[in-house]
């Protein structure tokens, strides 16, 4: 008997373990697959998702689905064999009171389908009303200057005690349909106690049962009670769990509707792109066209600027570009072949992009600037900061090139970011080079060597967008677009002669150099 409680406490104890390790390995590999299915949606799905959404599926939900399932599983086990045992012993004793004590077996099926029904509605509402909270926090922490300079510190955090609340009372409904149907439940096994106790009285009276296994019986009936109690309460458990695995299963089986599954990867790319008839409208305005059959011939070894004014879609057409959405009508040619047959760590090599507003991320200054490269030397990195004119101010750095610049660059000032940016863009040795509106926040110098070293690079596809009278004017082709279509286009002196779009926008928006000068701002590293 020793022996067989020390073999069965190391069993319980082996399986616990085995069951605490599987949460962790669990959550860590559903957390990944989910990450990665998120990160392969196209840009439209980012933009009609919340961003706490996000976060609370790859945080809470996972969490909350991975435990449910191990830990439920381990009890399960545990109590199913449990309950096996103990029901076969109590046939022993008396088949007749087994049946009975299970005739109220339709009620509580019945009961328990309402149960199930009702609380998983409520815990996929509660699991939303979270990621409403998380998304309402995380917005409040990102816009957190601009809450300062409102005054508004009081009322975001009464919006967010507002959703606090709204998860609150739902968790308040949920319990209570729970507390409610664990009653029924109490008062129908206090019947069913009574219902038994009778019907063993019976037996005994006709000597079909002892009065010793009535009490064994009885005692046995106790323990199946339990367990059966513990299989309803995981039960339950595992429904809480479906609100949160619903989310996450949902997104892990959402394809992308951008394909990535090209697989043209040419030795020698020219750089040679032709938009033909592009149609395209935004998922977040479906009655507002961006582009209405835009074309446009963008030559290797030439600069073509797209000017006009704001909302015109000029940065629509480096998003089709970059394949962030695909156009509803009409293609991309790259060296005649259509975009999306590209392979896409391909593509994005040899298209790259710096945008107005550069994003980096929490890591050293050599870590961004080989973003996306692995193995990449520290020779490579300066050469392209350099070109970049950022090899001075970040020689003088302490860390030099492995100084963390912070959450998104917030240790950089807006002209560090941006020529980072442009490092980061240039050490790929792109064939298509997308630069939109960058010179904005550099000084004249420091344009002056990225104009530089972007003419050393004679047969690269360059397209800017730029306001700056100075940059525009040395394109070789300058491409007016306003309201999704092409209005002009032609080199500088061809289009001021028309004195059509671009000859009233030369006065109207274009900036000239010497009110250019970039803003060094928001605390530079010293």
């Amino acid at each position: 008997m020793g022996l067989f409680s020390m073999g069965s406490s190391l069993s319980a104890g082996l399986r616990g373990g085995l069951f605490t390790c599987s949460i962790s390995r669990l959550n860590k590999r559903v957390r990944v697959m989910l990450f990665q299915a998120l990160v392969k949606q196209e840009i439209g799905f980012f933009e009609v998702t919340k961003t706490g959404d996000l976060t609370s599926r790859l945080s809470s939900d996972t969490t909350q689905m991975s435990k449910s399932v191990a830990l439920n599983v381990n009890v399960l086990l545990r109590s199913l064999i449990k309950a096996v045992g103990v029901l076969s012993l109590m046939v022993s004793l008396s088949w007749k009171l087994t049946l009975v004590t299970f005739i109220d077996a339709p009620v509580i099926a019945i009961s328990q389908k309402l149960y199930n029904t009702s609380y998983e509605k409520l815990s996929k509402e509660v699991q939303d009303s979270i990621a409403r909270a998380n998304d309402v926090a995380g917005e409040g922490v990102a816009g957190i200057r601009t809450v300062r300079s409102f005054n508004s510190e009081q009322s975001e955090a009464q919006r967010y005690d507002d959703k606090l609340m709204d998860i609150h009372n739902l968790k308040t409904r949920r319990d209570t349909v729970r507390a409610v149907y664990l009653l029924v439940r109490t008062l129908m096994s206090l019947g069913m106690h009574v219902l038994m106790l009778y019907y063993g009285r019976q037996l005994i009276k006709g000597g079909q049962m002892t009065t010793g296994n009535l009490v064994s019986f009885i005692l046995y009936q106790g323990n199946l009670r339990s367990y059966v109690r513990t299989l309803v309460h995981i039960y339950g458990n595992m429904l809480n769990s479906v609100g949160a695995a619903a989310k996450v299963f949902d997104y892990l089986d959402r394809k992308p509707q951008v394909s990535m599954e090209g697989d043209l990867q040419p030795e020698n790319l020219k750089g040679h792109v032709q938009f033909q008839g592009l149609t395209f409208t935004y998922p977040t305005r479906p009655n507002r066209p961006a582009l209405q059959g835009l074309s446009l011939d963008l030559k290797p070894g030439q600069i073509t600027a797209l000017v006009g004014p704001s909302g015109g879609g000029k940065s629509t057409c480096v998003s089709l570009l970059e394949r962030f959405y695909e156009p509803q009508e009409g293609e991309i040619l790259l060296d005649g072949q259509p975009l999306h047959q590209y392979q896409h760590k391909y593509l994005h090599r040899k298209v790259a992009m710096v945008g107005q507003e550069p994003v980096l991320f929490s890591g050293s200054i050599r870590e961004n600037i080989a973003y996306g490269l692995l193995d990449c030397p520290l020779e490579k990195v300066q050469e392209a900061a350099r070109q970049a004119n950022a090899h001075g101010f970040i020689s003088q750095l302490e860390h030099g090139y492995d100084t963390d610049v912070g959450e998104r660059g917030s240790m950089l000032s807006g002209g560090q970011k941006q020529r980072i940016a442009i490092a980061r863009a240039l050490i790929r040795e792109p064939q298509v080079l997308i630069l939109d509106e960058v010179t904005s926040c550099l000084d004249a110098e420091s344009e002056g060597m990225v104009q530089q070293a972007l003419a050393s690079c004679p047969s690269q596809t360059l397209l800017v967008i730029a306001h700056r009278l100075k940059t525009v004017e040395k394109a070789d082709q300058i491409v007016v677009i306003d309201k999704g279509v092409v209005l002009e286009q032609g080199t500088h002196e061809e289009l001021m002669s028309k004195k059509g779009s671009y000859y009233r926008l030369k006065e109207r928006l274009f900036t000239e150099e010497a009110e250019g000068q970039a803003d060094e701002n928001e605390h530079p590293i010293q």
